[in-house]
Protein backbone atom coordinates (compact mmCIF):
# COMPACT_ATOMS: atom_id res chain seq x y z
CA UNK A 1 0.00 0.00 0.00
CA UNK A 2 2.83 2.61 -0.91
CA UNK A 3 0.45 4.60 -3.05
CA UNK A 4 -1.78 7.16 -1.10
CA UNK A 5 -5.40 7.72 -1.30
CA UNK A 6 -6.93 11.42 -1.99
CA UNK A 7 -10.47 11.83 -1.28
CA UNK A 8 -12.08 14.81 -2.95
CA UNK A 9 -15.83 15.77 -1.38
CA UNK A 10 -15.05 13.99 1.47
CA UNK A 11 -18.16 16.06 3.22
CA UNK A 12 -20.34 13.89 1.52
CA UNK A 13 -22.05 10.46 2.52
CA UNK A 14 -19.97 8.44 0.24
CA UNK A 15 -16.47 10.26 0.98
CA UNK A 16 -16.71 9.78 4.22
CA UNK A 17 -17.56 6.10 4.40
CA UNK A 18 -14.81 5.49 1.83
CA UNK A 19 -12.24 7.59 4.35
CA UNK A 20 -12.98 5.58 7.25
CA UNK A 21 -13.16 2.41 5.26
CA UNK A 22 -9.33 2.84 3.53
CA UNK A 23 -8.56 4.17 7.12
CA UNK A 24 -9.67 0.93 8.47
CA UNK A 25 -7.70 -1.20 5.79
CA UNK A 26 -4.40 0.82 7.21
CA UNK A 27 -4.43 3.24 4.18
CA UNK A 28 -2.28 6.81 4.21
CA UNK A 29 -5.52 8.93 3.48
CA UNK A 30 -6.11 12.33 2.51
CA UNK A 31 -9.82 13.15 3.03
CA UNK A 32 -10.54 16.67 1.33
CA UNK A 33 -14.43 18.14 2.05
CA UNK A 34 -15.14 20.79 -0.13
CA UNK A 35 -13.77 23.49 2.11
CA UNK A 36 -10.22 21.69 1.84
CA UNK A 37 -10.00 21.45 -1.65
CA UNK A 38 -12.68 23.11 -4.20
CA UNK A 39 -12.76 21.32 -7.07
CA UNK A 40 -13.98 24.17 -9.21
CA UNK A 41 -10.42 25.68 -8.59
CA UNK A 42 -7.46 24.40 -10.24
CA UNK A 43 -4.55 25.22 -8.56
CA UNK A 44 -6.20 23.89 -5.12
CA UNK A 45 -6.32 20.56 -6.74
CA UNK A 46 -2.93 20.82 -8.16
CA UNK A 47 -1.95 21.52 -4.93
CA UNK A 48 -3.57 18.28 -3.09
CA UNK A 49 -2.18 15.81 -5.56
CA UNK A 50 1.34 14.10 -6.17
CA UNK A 51 2.55 11.51 -8.16
CA UNK A 52 1.44 8.33 -7.27
CA UNK A 53 -1.74 9.46 -5.52
CA UNK A 54 -4.95 7.33 -6.23
CA UNK A 55 -7.65 10.15 -6.12
CA UNK A 56 -10.78 8.84 -5.90
CA UNK A 57 -12.97 12.38 -6.87
CA UNK A 58 -16.61 12.03 -4.91
CA UNK A 59 -16.91 15.56 -5.27
CA UNK A 60 -20.05 16.23 -7.05
CA UNK A 61 -23.74 18.66 -6.87
CA UNK A 62 -26.05 16.09 -6.06
CA UNK A 63 -28.83 18.41 -5.42
CA UNK A 64 -30.86 17.27 -8.49
CA UNK A 65 -33.71 19.20 -8.41
CA UNK A 66 -32.04 22.47 -7.93
CA UNK A 67 -29.85 21.68 -10.31
CA UNK A 68 -32.45 22.25 -12.69
CA UNK A 69 -32.27 26.27 -11.69
CA UNK A 70 -28.85 26.26 -11.04
CA UNK A 71 -26.79 24.57 -13.87
CA UNK A 72 -23.88 27.21 -13.93
CA UNK A 73 -23.50 25.76 -10.03
CA UNK A 74 -23.77 22.06 -11.32
CA UNK A 75 -22.14 22.20 -14.06
CA UNK A 76 -18.74 23.90 -12.20
CA UNK A 77 -18.98 20.97 -10.15
CA UNK A 78 -19.52 18.20 -11.86
CA UNK A 79 -18.13 18.92 -15.19
CA UNK A 80 -15.39 21.44 -15.07
CA UNK A 81 -14.38 20.50 -11.19
CA UNK A 82 -14.21 16.76 -12.58
CA UNK A 83 -12.21 18.28 -15.72
CA UNK A 84 -10.09 20.32 -13.18
CA UNK A 85 -8.95 16.79 -10.80
CA UNK A 86 -8.49 14.79 -14.44
CA UNK A 87 -5.86 17.09 -15.32
CA UNK A 88 -4.26 17.52 -11.94
CA UNK A 89 -3.89 13.70 -11.93
CA UNK A 90 -2.56 13.62 -15.67
CA UNK A 91 0.20 16.47 -14.80
CA UNK A 92 1.39 14.17 -11.90
CA UNK A 93 0.70 10.37 -13.35
CA UNK A 94 -1.83 9.96 -10.03
CA UNK A 95 -4.24 7.79 -10.57
CA UNK A 96 -7.69 8.94 -10.91
CA UNK A 97 -11.09 6.95 -9.92
CA UNK A 98 -14.22 9.44 -10.66
CA UNK A 99 -17.54 8.68 -9.44
CA UNK A 100 -20.65 8.90 -11.92
CA UNK A 101 -24.06 8.44 -11.96
CA UNK A 102 -27.34 5.76 -13.49
CA UNK A 103 -28.57 9.23 -14.10
CA UNK A 104 -26.41 9.63 -17.54
CA UNK A 105 -28.81 6.96 -19.28
CA UNK A 106 -33.01 8.17 -19.86
CA UNK A 107 -34.58 5.13 -19.14
CA UNK A 108 -36.30 4.85 -22.75
CA UNK A 109 -36.38 1.84 -24.02
CA UNK A 110 -39.23 3.15 -26.40
CA UNK A 111 -41.24 -0.58 -27.34
CA UNK A 112 -38.41 -2.45 -26.09
CA UNK A 113 -38.25 -4.52 -22.77
CA UNK A 114 -36.16 -2.45 -20.39
CA UNK A 115 -33.11 -4.37 -19.43
CA UNK A 116 -29.84 -3.44 -16.80
CA UNK A 117 -27.75 -0.70 -18.87
CA UNK A 118 -23.88 -1.51 -19.59
CA UNK A 119 -21.32 -0.04 -19.60
CA UNK A 120 -21.21 1.18 -23.20
CA UNK A 121 -25.00 1.77 -23.86
CA UNK A 122 -25.85 5.11 -24.97
CA UNK A 123 -26.68 7.67 -22.56
CA UNK A 124 -29.15 10.05 -22.95
CA UNK A 125 -29.30 12.31 -19.48
CA UNK A 126 -32.92 13.79 -18.85
CA UNK A 127 -31.68 16.10 -16.25
CA UNK A 128 -29.12 19.05 -16.09
CA UNK A 129 -27.48 17.12 -13.02
CA UNK A 130 -27.36 13.76 -15.48
CA UNK A 131 -25.97 16.05 -18.48
CA UNK A 132 -23.66 17.58 -16.41
CA UNK A 133 -22.28 14.33 -15.05
CA UNK A 134 -22.45 13.19 -17.84
CA UNK A 135 -19.89 16.09 -19.38
CA UNK A 136 -17.63 15.04 -16.26
CA UNK A 137 -17.21 11.86 -17.22
CA UNK A 138 -16.38 12.98 -20.99
CA UNK A 139 -14.13 15.73 -19.02
CA UNK A 140 -12.50 12.87 -17.57
CA UNK A 141 -11.98 11.23 -19.94
CA UNK A 142 -10.67 13.75 -22.25
CA UNK A 143 -7.74 14.86 -20.07
CA UNK A 144 -7.06 11.53 -18.82
CA UNK A 145 -8.35 8.10 -20.85
CA UNK A 146 -7.16 5.59 -18.52
CA UNK A 147 -9.06 7.06 -15.49
CA UNK A 148 -11.58 4.90 -14.11
CA UNK A 149 -15.15 6.30 -14.42
CA UNK A 150 -17.49 4.29 -11.99
CA UNK A 151 -21.18 4.64 -12.51
CA UNK A 152 -23.26 4.54 -9.44
CA UNK A 153 -26.68 4.17 -7.97
CA UNK A 154 -29.96 5.11 -5.43
CA UNK A 155 -26.41 5.32 -2.38
CA UNK A 156 -28.11 4.47 0.91
CA UNK A 157 -26.49 4.29 4.39
CA UNK A 158 -29.43 2.77 6.12
CA UNK A 159 -28.95 5.66 8.73
CA UNK A 160 -30.21 8.99 10.29
CA UNK A 161 -28.97 10.58 6.96
CA UNK A 162 -30.76 12.24 4.06
CA UNK A 163 -31.18 9.16 1.58
CA UNK A 164 -34.15 7.33 0.75
CA UNK A 165 -33.40 4.56 3.26
CA UNK A 166 -32.66 7.10 5.40
CA UNK A 167 -35.90 8.89 5.32
CA UNK A 168 -38.12 5.32 5.14
CA UNK A 169 -36.68 4.36 7.83
CA UNK A 170 -38.17 7.16 9.91
CA UNK A 171 -41.50 6.72 8.33
CA UNK A 172 -41.44 2.90 9.37
CA UNK A 173 -40.84 4.74 13.49
CA UNK A 174 -44.07 6.73 12.81
CA UNK A 175 -47.51 5.34 12.56
CA UNK A 176 -48.76 6.86 9.09
CA UNK A 177 -48.85 5.41 6.09
CA UNK A 178 -46.53 6.87 3.09
CA UNK A 179 -47.04 6.68 -0.45
CA UNK A 180 -43.94 6.46 -2.88
CA UNK A 181 -43.49 5.90 -6.46
CA UNK A 182 -43.57 2.82 -8.26
CA UNK A 183 -42.73 3.47 -11.23
CA UNK A 184 -39.25 4.50 -11.40
CA UNK A 185 -36.78 1.29 -10.91
CA UNK A 186 -33.18 1.25 -10.32
CA UNK A 187 -30.53 0.21 -8.54
CA UNK A 188 -30.38 0.70 -4.47
CA UNK A 189 -26.46 0.23 -3.54
CA UNK A 190 -25.34 0.19 -0.17
CA UNK A 191 -22.71 2.95 0.26
CA UNK A 192 -20.42 0.72 2.17
CA UNK A 193 -20.60 -2.21 -0.26
CA UNK A 194 -19.81 0.72 -2.91
CA UNK A 195 -16.69 2.08 -0.63
CA UNK A 196 -15.60 -1.49 -0.77
CA UNK A 197 -15.49 -1.72 -4.51
CA UNK A 198 -13.77 1.57 -5.07
CA UNK A 199 -10.91 0.35 -2.50
CA UNK A 200 -11.02 -2.69 -4.57
CA UNK A 201 -10.30 -0.68 -8.11
CA UNK A 202 -8.11 1.43 -6.25
CA UNK A 203 -5.52 -1.41 -5.11
CA UNK A 204 -6.07 -3.43 -8.44
CA UNK A 205 -3.49 -1.88 -11.31
CA UNK A 206 -4.96 -5.23 -13.37
CA UNK A 207 -8.22 -3.17 -14.02
CA UNK A 208 -8.11 -1.37 -16.86
CA UNK A 209 -11.84 -0.90 -18.03
CA UNK A 210 -12.18 3.28 -18.67
CA UNK A 211 -15.65 2.76 -17.60
CA UNK A 212 -17.52 0.66 -14.76
CA UNK A 213 -20.58 -0.05 -13.01
CA UNK A 214 -20.56 -0.75 -9.11
CA UNK A 215 -23.79 -1.16 -7.85
CA UNK A 216 -25.66 -3.52 -5.83
CA UNK A 217 -27.20 -6.54 -7.59
CA UNK A 218 -30.95 -6.84 -8.55
CA UNK A 219 -33.44 -4.30 -9.28
CA UNK A 220 -36.81 -2.26 -7.30
CA UNK A 221 -39.07 0.27 -7.61
CA UNK A 222 -39.01 3.03 -4.82
CA UNK A 223 -41.79 1.19 -3.64
CA UNK A 224 -40.38 -1.93 -3.54
CA UNK A 225 -37.59 -0.43 -1.70
CA UNK A 226 -39.48 1.48 1.00
CA UNK A 227 -41.45 -1.65 1.23
CA UNK A 228 -38.44 -3.52 1.97
CA UNK A 229 -37.02 -1.14 4.76
CA UNK A 230 -40.10 -1.55 7.11
CA UNK A 231 -39.99 -5.16 6.52
CA UNK A 232 -36.70 -5.64 8.00
CA UNK A 233 -37.74 -3.12 10.79
CA UNK A 234 -41.01 -5.20 11.31
CA UNK A 235 -43.41 -2.30 10.10
CA UNK A 236 -46.25 -2.83 8.50
CA UNK A 237 -45.30 -2.91 4.50
CA UNK A 238 -49.10 -1.91 3.66
CA UNK A 239 -48.54 0.91 5.31
CA UNK A 240 -46.52 1.50 1.72
CA UNK A 241 -48.49 2.57 -0.90
CA UNK A 242 -47.85 2.68 -4.44
CA UNK A 243 -48.55 6.20 -6.12
CA UNK A 244 -47.29 6.92 -9.77
CA UNK A 245 -44.27 9.93 -10.13
CA UNK A 246 -47.32 12.27 -11.32
CA UNK A 247 -48.41 12.35 -7.64
CA UNK A 248 -45.17 13.72 -6.69
CA UNK A 249 -44.11 15.73 -9.55
CA UNK A 250 -40.35 17.13 -8.87
CA UNK A 251 -38.74 19.98 -10.88
CA UNK A 252 -35.85 17.28 -12.80
CA UNK A 253 -36.89 14.11 -14.67
CA UNK A 254 -35.56 11.07 -13.34
CA UNK A 255 -35.07 8.19 -15.83
CA UNK A 256 -38.17 5.86 -15.22
CA UNK A 257 -35.58 2.72 -15.02
CA UNK A 258 -32.06 3.12 -15.11
CA UNK A 259 -30.90 -0.33 -13.51
CA UNK A 260 -27.44 -0.61 -14.13
CA UNK A 261 -25.41 -4.28 -15.21
CA UNK A 262 -22.02 -5.23 -13.49
CA UNK A 263 -21.70 -7.90 -16.18
CA UNK A 264 -18.87 -6.00 -17.99
CA UNK A 265 -17.32 -5.14 -14.53
CA UNK A 266 -17.28 -8.04 -13.44
CA UNK A 267 -15.69 -9.51 -16.44
CA UNK A 268 -13.06 -6.58 -16.01
CA UNK A 269 -12.24 -7.96 -12.91
CA UNK A 270 -14.12 -6.16 -10.01
CA UNK A 271 -16.02 -8.05 -7.49
CA UNK A 272 -19.81 -7.91 -7.81
CA UNK A 273 -21.49 -6.29 -5.29
CA UNK A 274 -24.02 -8.36 -3.58
CA UNK A 275 -28.29 -8.32 -3.83
CA UNK A 276 -29.42 -5.05 -2.62
CA UNK A 277 -32.10 -6.85 -0.62
CA UNK A 278 -28.87 -8.89 1.37
CA UNK A 279 -26.90 -5.10 1.70
CA UNK A 280 -30.28 -3.66 2.71
CA UNK A 281 -30.89 -5.86 5.86
CA UNK A 282 -27.52 -5.69 7.06
CA UNK A 283 -27.27 -2.10 6.96
CA UNK A 284 -30.49 -1.51 9.00
CA UNK A 285 -29.44 -4.16 11.15
CA UNK A 286 -26.15 -2.57 11.94
CA UNK A 287 -27.06 0.97 12.20
CA UNK A 288 -28.40 2.17 15.49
Amino acid sequence: MSHRIVITGAGGLLGRTLAAAARSRGHDVMALTSADCDITDPAAVERAVRTDDVVVNCAAYTRVDDAERDEAGAHAVNATGAGNVARACARVEARLIHVSTDYVFSGDFGTAEPRPYDVDDETGPLSVYGRTKLDGELAVHAALPHAHVVRTAWIFSGGDGSDFVAAMRAKAAAEDTVDVVADQVGTPTFVGDLAAALLQLADADAISAPVLHAANGGSASRYEQARAVFEVLGADPERVRPVGTDRHPRPAPRPAYSVLSQAASTAAGLTPLRPWRDALAAALTSTP
